[in-house]
C-alpha cells in the first residue's frame, strides 16, 4: 500500500454520503460507486459501526476487483440508549426517507421524557470507514462529534439526521452549516483524516 491510489470504490449507494466522500478524497482519484456495476449493498450484519464498514468494504472490493472504501455512520442518541446508531439508515426504511427517522427520533424521546426539548439531549455523530482490497483490510478508523439534538428541524443542507444535530459550541445545525463548515468539523472528515496516509 505504498503506491498511491488511483482508482477507488466508493462502497456506498447513498447519494449524500457518495457526495460527502467525493468532496473530502484528493481529486486525482478517480472514483466509482456500486450504481457503476448495478451493485446493491450488502446485509449489514455487524454490531458495530466498523464491522458494518468492513463488511461492505470487502464485498464491493470483491465483486468489482477494486480497492473500495466504505462508511458506515449514524447517530447515537443517549437519551434513547445510544439508538438509532447502527440502525440509523434502516429507521429510514427502504425508501431513505430521513423525515420520517426524524419524526421517529422526536416520537421516541417524546416517550422518554415529555419535556425533552427543554433539556440538553445528547448526541453523537459516529463515522467508521474502511479501506479494503479484495479480502484483506487495509485500514479500519472511527471518527465521532459529540453534539445535542434540535428540539426542531433546521436546514436543507447535508442529509440524513443533519437537520437535527447541533454540535458542541455551535448554534446551527448540520442541516444549516455549508458543507465546508460542515466539513471542518464533522464525524466523517474526522476519520478521514486518519487515513489521508493511506490514499
Amino acid at each position: 500500500m505504498n503506491k498511491k491510489i488511483k482508482k477507488l470504490l466508493i462502497g456506498t449507494n447513498n447519494k449524500g454520503k457518495l457526495r460527502e466522500i467525493r468532496d473530502l478524497l484528493p481529486k486525482y482519484i478517480k472514483t466509482y460507486s456500486p450504481a457503476d456495476f448495478n451493485l446493491n449493498s450488502p446485509k449489514e450484519s455487524g454490531n458495530t459501526f466498523k464491522k458494518n464498514s468492513l463488511i461492505k468494504s470487502k464485498y464491493f472490493s470483491k465483486k468489482t476487483k477494486l480497492i473500495c472504501l466504505a462508511d458506515d455512520s449514524g447517530l447515537e442518541v443517549d437519551l434513547l440508549n445510544k439508538k438509532p446508531g447502527i440502525y440509523s439508515a434502516r429507521w429510514a426504511g427502504k425508501n431513505v426517507n430521513f423525515k420520517s427517522a426524524i419524526k421517529k427520533v422526536f416520537k421516541e424521546l417524546d416517550k422518554k421524557d415529555k419535556n425533552w426539548k427543554r433539556i440538553k439531549v445528547k448526541a453523537r455523530f459516529i463515522c467508521a470507514l474502511s479501506i479494503s482490497y479484495l479480502n484483506k483490510k487495509i485500514v479500519s478508523v472511527e471518527g465521532k462529534v459529540e453534539g445535542k439534538i434540535s428540539p426542531i428541524v433546521k436546514g436543507k443542507n447535508g442529509f440524513g439526521y443533519d437537520p437535527i444535530f447541533i454540535p458542541n459550541n455551535k448554534k446551527k445545525t448540520f442541516g444549516e452549516m455549508l458543507s465546508i463548515e460542515k466539513y471542518k468539523i464533522d464525524h466523517r472528515s474526522k476519520a478521514f483524516k486518519k487515513i489521508k496516509k493511506f490514499l
